[in-house]
């Protein structure tokens, strides 16, 4: 447990869809918790592992957060563990959020959800409607029933646009993305097809006006792994990373501990500064630019394209 994660008690249970349960987890004496920005989650810790789930409650809210899990069939046991082990005045290690998909300012928002994706937009849209901000979202999903947030979003009138698969097929991407519009920003989050989809159909807006977040990580062709060396500036040591093998269980195996949660790239727990070297970016977190400035990686995936990388570590 990291001297930074916190020890919150489930105080309530919602369902927000057939397939969705919401888990409101507040202090136990009633301080006020870390506070958070929208499109930030928590890593909770689901029995023997950690998974991560976006706050989606109200901000104002200081003593407790809301996450919404989905069940999943083929899932690796964190949200059968939340759906079927945890009751009421349970009490869940979780940590202090972090923000990987931080709304931007902009001139107007496009919002598009898949699925379990609608989690981290909903606190967006109350902030996009606080700061008076002209939006829309388009939700997509199977079907009505496994679309959370219904009854909310209904109560924020004709911008927003519910449409079940099986009712209205799949999202029009190039019909709602055709135009590209200065001063407005995308915020995509859903499954990988719909991510893909959203990147293919934005391919002709302005650089950096299409924001996403994965839940799995990005296929991504990568060339062989070699052998290459990390310098660790503050802790003084150099370390061989063999083919195959991740920078970051190299640093544990060594007794060098770093935060990790996801393994895959995806969570940003592990990000580390990068002194000097070229990392090989296999996150899927960093945006171009910041893939290209170099600054920053994810050890639990990312290697290096020079023969030696220096971390801030």
């Amino acid at each position: 447990m990291r001297t930074t994660d916190l020890e919150l008690v489930v105080t309530a249970r919602d369902r927000h869809s057939a397939s969705v349960v919401g888990l409101t987890l507040s202090s136990p004496d009633a301080t006020d918790l870390p506070p958070w920005e929208p499109g930030a989650h928590i890593d909770v810790r689901c029995g023997e592992v950690v998974r991560q789930y976006s706050l989606c409650g109200d901000r104002a809210t200081r003593s407790s957060y809301h996450i919404a899990v989905l069940r999943e069939a083929e899932g690796r046991g964190g949200s059968a563990y939340l759906h079927d082990e945890v009751r009421l005045g349970d009490r869940l290690t979780v940590s202090a959020p972090r923000n990987n998909f931080a709304l931007v300012e902009a001139e107007r928002y496009v919002f598009i959800a898949g699925g379990i994706g609608i989690t981290p937009i909903v606190p967006m849209l109350a902030e996009a409607t606080a700061l008076g901000k002209p939006w829309t979202l388009d939700y997509g999903g199977r079907s009505r029933s496994t679309m959370a947030f219904q009854r909310e979003l209904a109560e924020l009138g004709p911008q927003v646009s519910v449409l079940p698969e099986d009712e209205s097929g799949l999202l029009g991407l190039e019909a709602l993305l055709a135009d590209p519009q200065s001063g407005t920003k995308i915020y995509c989050c859903g499954p990988a097809a719909l991510l893909n989809a959203t990147e293919k159909a934005a391919a002709h807006w302005p650089p950096g006006s299409l924001h996403i977040e994965r839940f799995v990580p990005k296929a991504l062709e990568v060339s062989t792994d070699r052998e290459f060396e990390v310098r660790l500036a503050r802790a003084g040591t150099s370390h061989r990373i063999p083919p195959g093998t991740s920078i970051i269980d190299v640093l544990a195996d060594a007794g060098v501990g770093v935060p990790s949660s996801c393994g895959v790239g995806t969570c940003g727990t592990c990000e580390s500064v990068v002194l000097e070297g070229v990392p090989e970016h296999r996150d899927s977190i960093l945006n171009d630019e910041e893939r290209a400035e170099g600054t920053y990686m994810m050890i639990c995936v990312s290697r290096a394209s020079s023969p030696a990388l220096v971390l801030d570590i």
